[in-house]
């Protein structure tokens, strides 16, 4: 997958300790991505305790979320959505950078 293209967007829903992280991938490049894995940095305090649409390890840190068996292949211009629940201890931010394929991601 040299030089993937992509893009992601998500929002951030949190109460007392916990939140979750719904998060769209898309496939901003010409060639179809077959298999995803996104990497990105939760905010310090946040720890996954569980994930749809995607695995995701480890719970904490740096962690890489990956396309599931039904949304590994993403043809241009197609997304693949997913999300996560996590504690925190009261930084609720969305990840600042993201990347696939060790290339950066543009967040819309």
């Amino acid at each position: 997958m040299p030089g993937a293209s992509c893009k992601v967007t998500g929002k951030v829903n949190a109460w007392n300790t916990g939140l979750t992280e719904d998060i769209t991938l898309t496939n901003t490049g010409s060639s179809t991505i077959d298999g995803w894995a996104l990497a990105f940095t939760l905010p310090a305090g946040q720890s996954v305790t569980s994930a749809w649409n995607a695995t995701i390890a480890p719970a904490g840190g740096q962690v890489t979320a990956t396309n599931l068996s039904y949304n590994g292949t993403l043809a241009p211009g197609a997304s693949a959505s997913f999300g996560f629940q996590a504690t925190h201890t009261g930084n609720t931010s969305f990840p600042t950078a993201f990347t696939l394929d060790h290339n950066p991601c543009a967040i819309a």
